[in-house]
């Protein structure tokens, strides 16, 4: 294998967690289970998947992680959790339309934090990039904003919107900092159980039952956890190793074409024009980036 293909190989690895994680809403949408249940044991199971291979293969480096590193690891387990909990509230407080482009403003924060505490350089090409991409998704939410359009909405649902914008950076963040030393599966472990233990007592909180739930249900959580958990989120803290964080981040904006895809095949949502456009718009920024990105680095 050249250096060609080591380079490609963690982009094509994002490229497949993202479809992974496009899954996931067509999961919810199928699942009847309030959202912070079904986030609750999406994370769990996910835990449980990756908790005993941590243990078999790296138990070691469990008992060498550095103070700094698990408080690290655990806020972004805290930033993973909030991010859910205050994107799906939005949702009940301002339109589709205003939450979805608001939490999409992540790559906004991302760069601004790469630059402030990891000292990545961020150049004029890579904010061309994000801002095209950025356009693309307010345009696919715009497409979709329903009966509730944008002007109405309220202080209160765009601010939880923006706050789940920051706290998905924060975790895309910390995992890019921890995963330069730490290996994969222990720190998505810490990770995910520290998220876990956040839903846990959200669900508590909300007075939601954690168990009465039929099989279907069950099965739809386990999918969630196996395709957008294992393969979505926990493929692209491994790409956090060798990509910036920057770039991963802007490629999440590619989940929303997946999931719209997704669901013209498996629910017969047929896009409207402006969602397609918006949608290619995504990927000319997505691009845009990454191949800046490759010029940086070959300069």
């Amino acid at each position: 294998m050249n250096a060609a293909d080591l380079e490609a190989t963690p982009l094509g690895a994002l490229a497949f967690a993202i479809f992974a994680a496009s899954t996931s809403a067509i999961l919810v949408r199928w699942s009847g289970a309030p959202s912070s249940v079904a986030a609750f044991y999406r994370v769990l199971f996910t835990t449980a998947i990756v908790a005993p291979i941590a243990l078999a293969r790296h138990r070691e480096e469990f008992a060498r992680l550095s103070g700094r590193d698990l408080g690290l690891a655990v806020v972004a387990g805290i930033s993973l959790a909030v991010h859910f909990a205050a994107w799906f509230e939005s949702l009940d407080h301002t339109s589709v339309a205003a939450s979805v482009t608001l939490v999409q403003t992540q790559p906004i924060f991302v760069a601004l934090g790469a630059a402030l505490a990891l000292g990545e350089r961020v150049d004029r090409g890579t904010v061309a990039g994000i801002v095209v991409a950025l356009i693309g998704a307010t345009a696919m939410s715009l497409g979709d904003a329903g009966e509730a359009p944008i002007a109405g909405a309220t202080a209160y649902g765009n601010a939880l919107a923006i706050l789940g914008a920051i706290t998905v950076a924060g975790y895309v963040l910390a995992g890019r900092s921890i995963r330069q030393r730490v290996s994969l599966f222990p720190y998505v472990t810490v990770v995910y159980a520290a998220c876990t233990l956040s839903l846990l007592a959200l669900v508590g909180a909300q007075g939601h039952a954690y168990l009465a739930y039929p099989s279907r249900e069950w099965l739809l959580f386990l999918g969630m956890a196996i395709g957008p958990g294992i393969f979505g989120h926990t493929v692209v803290n491994w790409a956090l190793k060798h990509l910036e964080s920057v770039v991963v981040s802007v490629t999440w904006l590619g989940e929303p074409v997946g999931a719209t895809l997704l669901a013209l095949v498996l629910l017969a949502e047929v896009p409207d024009a402006i969602t397609v456009a918006g949608g290619l718009v995504v990927l000319g920024g997505i691009y845009a980036t990454t191949i800046e990105r490759e010029r940086g680095r070959g300069s």
